[in-house]
């Protein structure tokens, strides 16, 4: 039996069927928020086991946000031309070929690794824009605004989730990030054969001329058969939507650049989502474990202190969902800002001060060995890939070594090479005493960890609620309809271009010019975005599209404007082309 053509439901059931077919898609965000986030926990345990310079590290996380990026413009097209439904189905595939690939990653093949993350990525493309279009063209307008945000939501969810499978994972020293990275395939597959029993959209049926297909899909959406005025009015937008879209891309930008307050809008737009991603999100994101396990705390509970900033990200979602239409856009904004500046401000001190009092080597071994002879302190000795830090945990500052580690296994053990009558072999060996020893090859034992945690929290805080929905939300309102879709694909490809800069560098910034060095730039920049958009940012809260327009013009267009319409008016030839979406005053 065909999916449209199933037998109707209820009022009451229609109302479960609709959310269940948000859920069913709305998994798509899940798998994108769990695959950018389980990175964070399992890179602890994937660069030692395929010994990953930090180049690979950068490579390896980014690559999936370089193929998000290809994949979600080549979406654009195949959700017009396959279907929503399709790509859904489509990428729910890719997800689960991708956790496949990476679980199954050979530790002497890291190429193979990157293969799986380029996969995967794709997949993230292919949702990242078909999911919403769905959901939106599915759901009763009524709640329509609550049910798109599901996605927001699931996405968050996916990311707290990933940071509990990476705790649960973490004991498993050897084969744990497989796990992790391969779960991602359980809800891809749920989500795969759940779309077997949903319907297309109607709304694209209508635009193919498939009216029977989309009536009976509509009418299994809505459990009546009374449903002729809303397929009326999907023909009237679908109509409409083709008189807005008689620019091509390349035709619409020409317009928007000659036209000034579109051109103004563009640019803000631009800037949005560039300093949203300048303010150093997807390293909290992506490299959290990292960042954590550099400030001090071991890999276990690094993994398991993710959660934490994952949690924040997660609740605090929430209040800007209901905060944006209270307190506005602008203020929103802005207060965001002034909040991941204190953040950052904040990482960048823990590091600072850990590096100030990181513990001394006391104990200098009598071996050639550059670990036991040249490092004074343990922050220089980490810095060596070669050599690690032992230290009695009940007094790191006078029981310092500098030692060398196994190449297999560099966070878990020192290599035992030096004259054992000089020091304790059992210390910091294969066998070293867990209890009273500690041993890292890339962080120091420190008294300021908290601060890193503190951080974290407090940039996620701040992220979640202002500077991470409103640049899409901003991106929505500003253009004309003629303009919209054009502009919010040259902001997108910003965003991910920005972002692509931002976690491909992290690790390189790290070792140039220092970790609170790094974070004290994030800082700056985050500055640079607060004082620029102060200046260029107004409120759109409660306006409608031409005074939203209105808040883009020079005093000289506007006069130039008003001058036009005056003459359009006077002249009867002119009559006929006076509507709202006539081409833009240059």
């Amino acid at each position: 039996m065909d999916i449209e053509s199933r037998p109707l439901l209820g009022k009451s059931d229609s109302k479960c069927f609709v959310i269940f077919l948000t859920c069913m898609a709305a998994m798509g965000g899940l798998l994108f928020g769990y695959d950018t986030g389980i990175v964070s926990g399992s890179m602890l345990l994937i660069k030692d086991d395929f010994k990953l310079s930090s180049v690979w590290q950068e490579a390896i996380v980014s690559a999936t946000i370089g193929a998000a990026a290809v994949f979600a413009l080549i979406s654009g097209t195949l959700v017009d031309v396959l279907g929503r439904k399709t790509v859904i189905m489509a990428s729910s595939f890719i997800f689960t070929a991708g956790a496949v690939v990476m679980a199954l990653s050979p530790v002497d093949l890291k190429e193979v690794l990157l293969v799986g993350r380029l996969i995967v990525g794709a997949a993230i493309g292919f949702a990242s824009m078909s999911v919403p279009v769905y959901i939106a063209e599915a759901a009763p307008t009524n709640i329509r605004g609550s049910l798109v945000t599901m996605n927001q939501l699931f996405i968050t969810i996916g990311i707290l989730l990933s940071s509990i499978v990476a705790g649960a994972f973490s004991t498993n020293k050897d084969n744990g990030w497989r796990y992790m990275l391969g779960l991602a395939g359980v809800p891809s597959v749920i989500q795969f054969f759940g779309f077997f029993f949903l319907p297309e959209s109607p709304r694209w049926l209508i635009s193919k001329g498939r009216h029977t297909q989309a009536r009976s899909a509509l009418e299994r959406i809505r459990g009546t058969q009374d449903v002729a005025d809303e397929l009326n009015l999907i023909q009237q937008s679908v109509n409409e939507m083709s008189e807005e879209n008689k620019y091509n891309a390349f035709q619409a930008f020409v317009l928007m650049m000659k036209t000034q307050p579109v051109r103004r809008a563009l640019v803000l737009g631009c800037l949005l989502q560039l300093f949203g991603q300048f303010s150093g999100i997807n390293t909290v994101i992506y490299y959290s474990g990292t960042i954590l396990r550099m400030s001090g705390f071991p890999s276990d509970l690094a993994i398991w202190l993710v959660c934490i900033p994952f949690a924040v990200n997660f609740l605090f979602t929430f209040i800007g969902v209901y905060a944006v239409e209270r307190a506005g856009r602008r203020i929103l904004t802005l207060s965001s800002f002034i909040g991941i500046i204190i953040a950052l401000v904040v990482l960048g001190l823990g590091f600072w001060l850990s590096d100030e009092h990181s513990p001394s080597i006391h104990h200098h071994l009598d071996n050639s060995s550059i670990c036991h002879t040249k490092y004074q302190t343990c922050g220089t000795c980490i810095k060596d890939d070669n050599c690690g830090f032992c230290w009695e945990k009940k007094d790191p500052d006078t029981s310092g070594y500098c030692l060398h580690v196994y190449k297999t296994h560099p966070e878990r053990y020192a290599e035992p090479e030096v004259n054992t009558t000089s020091y304790n072999e059992s210390l910091c060996n294969k066998t070293y005493d867990t209890k009273n020893y500690g041993w890292a090859n890339d962080f120091c034992p420190t008294d300021y960890s908290w601060m890193a945690v503190l951080g974290l929290a407090l940039f996620v805080m701040s992220f979640a609620p202002g500077l991470g929905p409103n640049p899409w939300t901003i991106n929505s309102e500003i253009y004309p309809l003629w303009a919209r879709g054009t502009g919010i694909s040259i902001a997108t490809a910003v965003n991910w271009a920005a972002n692509l800069g931002v976690s491909f560098s992290f690790l390189t910034l790290l070792e140039t010019i220092t970790t609170y060095g790094t974070f004290f730039l994030y800082a700056g920049t985050s500055f640079v975005g607060f004082v620029t958009l102060y200046f260029l940012l107004p409120e759109t809260k409660n306006r409608s599209l031409e005074e939203i327009e209105q808040l883009f013009m020079t005093e000289a267009y506007r006069a130039r404007r008003e001058s036009q319409r005056q003459y359009n008016v006077q002249s009867a030839a002119y009559r006929s082309d006076i509507h709202d979406d006539s081409p833009p005053i240059m």
